[in-house]
């Protein structure tokens, strides 16, 4: 027999094992139906496992008892022997939620152990949601199949490469809103972490490091594209969830982009080989509710190690998104080429890859800036961009609305009313001048676009 067949048996026999309580008598009742007949190794193997497994019972891998029972020398010699066990019967561990780790204390997750209680949840039909989670069936070349529950556009990024934005088409969206509402925002993340966080921002993100003597700033590669389904599988397993579970809350979460998108000419050429198998194989979504939240906590323990080598140089580490920010005083000033090396080394072993091109180190007397707030002294927005949006504004007043709306936005006056109250922000006194010459556009009734007059 090859080693395959013992594998089945034993993991069979695990499996009848964990079907029930740790308790001998009904260990060895459970294996005797899974046998179909009862063997005189059974008392000492079952023993031995009780005594050694049944106070994390509930947490036991049937893999690692099948392990042990065919390492057993009572089992073993039985193997060996001419009349090997059979396995007539099959018994499965009823799927049961794990209790949530310790760190989530006082945080009460949905309780979701079969799939229906998951299509319940969700407010689907079981068959619906084997609809939207089972993603194998889609056809991996093509996107307009109607299993396909993806739309895709490209943006085009700084350096002229493309990003390709992820949209999840309207049910498909309203389960992941579920997911994210009523599952992830429950869940607490690294305290380095500012972006997709309520309570948290740009601002928070830039504070602590206000006034240091050099600040460092970081950028990873295509930050949700590099967190693989696999990654995601597991988030959820450590939050307790079964098995089945886990693995349908990831399918509906990820997605892998078909090839006929990465194949058209304004993306082929544009995107490197590794960036191709990123999107290819299953991944966050960019553009999908759940995966800002779910990045972040797939990044929890790269935030960990960043913040404890942050510690160790006597410098402090935030992070918004796929923006890495180190600071500290002339010690760090000194250490920053090995901060380089020990922070790319730390990306690619938890997965992440930094776009060194993105890489600055700001020391004092330079403007040091942050996601787009100057730090050098106080969080404040960079002198520049404050007289770009003052001209534009201006300029609504004096020859309207529609001279200065270039990129024909569907709602310029939201889009405006947003950049100034991002300045106020950051700097009340420029954003109360902004927010009095926005104040002098008139827009014509009823559209977001309208002509201004000017009442000097």
């Amino acid at each position: 027999m090859s080693l395959s067949a013992l594998q089945l048996v034993t993991c069979a026999i695990a499996d009848g094992m964990l079907a029930g309580p740790p308790e001998p008598a009904s260990m060895i009742e459970r294996t005797t139906q899974v046998l179909g007949e009862p063997a005189d190794w059974m008392d000492r193997v079952v023993r031995m496992i009780a005594k050694r497994f049944a106070r994390q019972w509930d947490t036991v891998d049937r893999k690692k008892l099948a392990y042990v029972i065919a390492d057993a020398p009572a089992f073993y010699a039985r193997w060996i022997s001419e009349n090997r066990p059979k396995v007539v019967r099959v018994l499965r561990r009823a799927p049961q939620q794990r209790a949530a780790p310790a760190w989530l204390a006082g945080v009460t997750l949905p309780q979701l152990v079969t799939s229906v209680d998951l299509a319940t949840w969700l407010e689907v039909e079981p068959q619906e949601l084997d609809w939207f989670a089972d993603q194998w069936r889609v056809n991996a070349c093509a996107a307009t199949t109607p299993l396909h529950h993806y739309s895709y556009k490209t943006v085009e990024k700084r350096d002229g490469r493309r990003r390709i934005i992820e949209i999840p088409k309207s049910r498909l969206r309203a389960l992941q809103r579920k997911v994210l509402h009523g599952l992830l925002d429950r869940i607490p993340t690294h305290e380095a972490a500012h972006g997709f966080r309520c309570g948290r921002n740009i601002v928070t993100f830039a504070a602590p490091h206000v006034g240091k003597a050099i600040v460092v700033r970081f950028d990873l590669e295509d930050f949700f594209a590099s967190i693989h389904a696999g990654r995601v599988y597991s988030t959820f397993d450590a939050l307790g969830y079964p098995e089945k579970i886990a693995r349908s809350l990831t399918a509906l979460c990820t997605n892998r982009v078909p090839s006929s998108e990465l194949l058209l000419a304004d993306v082929r050429d544009r995107m490197d080989w590794q960036e191709r198998r990123r999107y290819r194989a299953r991944h966050l979504p960019q553009g999908a509710p759940t995966s800002p939240a779910l990045a972040n906590l797939c990044a929890f323990r790269f935030d960990m190690r960043l913040g404890e080598l942050a510690r160790s140089m006597g410098a402090v580490y935030t992070r918004y998104a796929d923006d890495l920010a180190f600071s500290g005083n002339e010690g760090l000033a000194r250490m920053a080429s090995r901060l380089e090396i020990q922070v790319a080394a730390i990306a690619i072993e938890e997965g992440f890859s930094l776009n060194l091109r993105k890489t600055r180190v700001m020391r004092r007397g330079t403007r040091q800036h942050l996601a787009g707030v100057v730090v050098n002294r106080h969080p404040n927005v960079a002198r520049p961009a404050f007289d770009a949006l003052k001209a534009t504004l201006t300029n609504c007043v004096r020859f309207g609305p529609h001279s200065q709306n270039r990129d024909n936005r569907q709602d310029f006056r939201a889009h405006l009313t947003g950049r100034v109250a991002h300045v106020a922000m950051l700097n009340a006194t420029r954003g109360a001048k902004l927010k009095a010459i926005l104040d002098r556009v008139e827009w014509d009734e009823g559209l977001s676009s309208g002509r201004a007059i000017d009442k000097q």
